[in-house]
């Protein structure tokens, strides 16, 4: 199974370093030296980590033959993509791979259905599920316990007890609006 691990952002520097979006939850395993990684499009790779370090919070490729920042440059904006076992799990009990929670079907714990996981989006602070709704519009739900209660692989869904205004309707929202503006 290939997944997009990481896209290339502007060159840092002058020695080929660019700076890297990640989009995996194990950036040191997917992204170590060493890792040959296919691209997106195609014609930019396969690329191979020459090095990598973290500077300001940002983490900072060079792969091998990439030697200057013009061809840093030439390099942004391209997707990295990783083989991964579909059936490799994480080593914690309550871990879990991007893949695994994609798709996902994302219910309330009084059983309303909210949508589907589309994406996880990897944050300094906190990893956010990007969950689409049934009409199409998106909402974004923090990755922590006290909001996400139950992740069942076996049923393809994930459980949430959501704060108020989370994940409250807009019609809802605008009819609230409505009855206190005319009383």
């Amino acid at each position: 199974m290939q997944l997009v691990v990481a896209r290339i952002g502007r060159a840092h520097g002058i020695k080929g370093e660019v700076t890297v979006e990640v989009r995996t939850d194990e950036p040191e395993l997917r992204l170590a030296p060493g890792a040959v990684l296919a691209t997106d499009p195609a014609a930019a790779g396969p690329l191979t980590v020459a090095s990598g370090r973290v500077h300001s919070g940002r983490l900072l490729l060079r792969f091998d033959g990439v030697q200057d920042r013009t061809a840093a440059e030439a390099l942004r904006n391209i997707l990295l993509i990783a083989d991964v076992d579909p059936d490799e799990l994480p080593e914690g009990e309550d871990e879990y791979y991007d893949h695994q929670l994609v798709d996902l079907d994302v219910v309330t714990v009084d059983g309303v259905e909210v949508g589907r996981i589309t994406e996880i989006s990897h944050l300094p602070y906190q990893d956010l599920f990007v969950v689409e709704r049934p009409d199409g519009t998106e909402v974004l739900v923090p990755f922590v316990e006290r909001i996400v209660t139950e992740i069942d692989l076996d049923e393809q869904r994930a459980v949430i007890d959501p704060p108020p205004g989370l994940i409250d309707d807009r019609a809802e929202i605008a009819s609230s609006r409505a009855s206190r503006e005319e009383a």
